[in-house]
């Protein structure tokens, strides 16, 4: 196992997986600098969570399809032209809010932010498992995917903690327009070295000469794959609603700016158990890790139900903490094991996809709801969200029993 893992980082270089991990935050800065920057500058927290829905819809339309270009004509050529594409649309976007613009322009723009976004995270994840299945030892192969889902996992999870900590302090700090001005600055310069990385020439044998699969498109829409995306999209709708909703459970107690510091508790929490997750014994199924993980997860939001402190809201967070970091490990290793033939990019994109727009969903939703109704009314959105995380779970688990029983 030392092995396999020492030839991964002999295959991809130790510099890629710092240049991986910065050329993530923009896509975690998105949505949160987005409905800052709006809320501040246009004083409207409904037109922050349209633009930040909106932001989400452009990444939900095109996103599946820049994977699916990405396994069609390389990763390379796609991510140079999505970061300065990219790069342009946040600077656009700044612009369009500071400015006397129609609201319609904004909602425009942010969409062009999504659609344009370079989904590094899930790329990476398809790089790496193309490096894995194409050069290395069959035996240990599988546990050696594990453990790279596992370390992406932990890297998402820090970077969606830290990218709303960053754009709150670049806000505060400087400007409203601040943080979207440095994601832009870091998507030309990350993305692009992303882009450029001699790994991004790593394409997968499957493919002919040509770049096509041999596998159809309609592979990507079979249940055992819709079932991941349904369940990594309640992971998204997680995100999006737990920092919503706690955002405006510290609001009630004059202290908003503290809810990224509770929202860490879990994000740490998380990603130590998501490196974890490479440990686990084999008999532990990855079937029931879906559903034991998700069942934390809804356990620890359910309490949600009775916070009435800081204190309180903490212990609930770490335990949910436990519960998503293996979840989204254990829901991003199935996309890599059922991808279609020579359409690793395409799925892990569409993951990828699901959750910006679940988090773009949530924020918007509970946005809402918690000015119009109030905190007690947002806290229970995390609540629905695990539970279609935890259902999604015990779908799959049906599923592949019956693919068992079929065979």
């Amino acid at each position: 196992m030392t092995q396999t893992r020492t030839s991964l980082l002999r295959e991809a270089g130790l510099p890629y997986f710092f240049i991986a991990f910065i050329a993530r935050l923009p896509f975690a800065m998105m949505v949160v600098g987005v409905l800052t920057l709006v809320v501040a500058e246009r004083g409207s927290l409904s037109l922050g969570g349209l633009t930040s829905a909106a932001v989400g819809l452009g990444t939900a339309c095109f996103g599946p399809l820049l994977g699916a270009a990405a396994d069609r004509f390389s990763q390379r050529i796609v991510l140079s032209l999505l970061a300065l594409a990219n790069g342009t649309m946040l600077v656009i976007f700044t612009l369009a809010v500071h400015s006397a613009s129609a609201d319609a322009l904004v909602l425009l723009a942010g969409f062009g932010i999504g659609a344009t976004a370079p989904q590094v995270a899930p790329l990476s994840r398809s790089r790496l498992v193309t490096i894995i299945n194409d050069r290395m030892p069959e035996l240990g192969r599988s546990r050696t995917i594990s453990g790279t889902m596992a370390y992406e996992s932990a890297a998402d999870e820090m970077v969606f903690v830290f990218g709303p900590f960053l754009v709150g302090v670049l806000a505060a700090g400087i400007a409203p327009g601040a943080p979207l001005i440095v994601a832009a600055a870091l998507t030309i310069v990350f993305v692009g070295a992303f882009a450029l990385h001699p790994s991004a020439r790593a394409v997968s044998q499957e493919r002919d000469a040509d770049g096509r699969a041999p596998s159809s498109v309609a592979e990507l829409f079979r249940p055992s794959v819709l079932i991941v995306v349904i369940g990594i999209l309640g992971v998204g709708l997680f995100f999006g609603t737990m920092l919503t909703s706690l955002t405006a459970f510290m609001a009630d107690r004059g202290a908003p700016e503290e809810a990224g510091l509770l929202y860490g508790v879990m994000g740490v929490g998380s990603a130590v158990l998501a490196l974890g997750v490479a440990w686990l014994p084999a008999r532990f199924a990855i079937s029931a890790r879906w559903i034991v993980f998700s069942a934390i997860l809804l356990g620890g939001s359910c309490l949600l139900l009775s916070v009435d402190s800081p204190g309180m809201m903490m212990v609930a967070l770490a335990i949910m903490g436990v519960g998503i970091g293996p979840t989204l490990v254990t829901q991003y290793s199935l996309g890599a094991a059922r991808s279609p033939r020579g359409r690793s990019a395409t799925v892990m994109t569409m993951l990828g996809s699901a959750v910006i727009v679940g988090q773009s969903i949530g924020s918007a939703v509970t946005g809402e709801i918690g000015e119009r109704i109030g905190t007690d009314a947002a806290l229970i959105l995390p609540i629905a969200a695990a539970l279609v995380v935890f259902l999604a779970g015990l779908a799959n688990g049906i599923l592949g029993r019956r693919r068992r029983t079929t065979r």
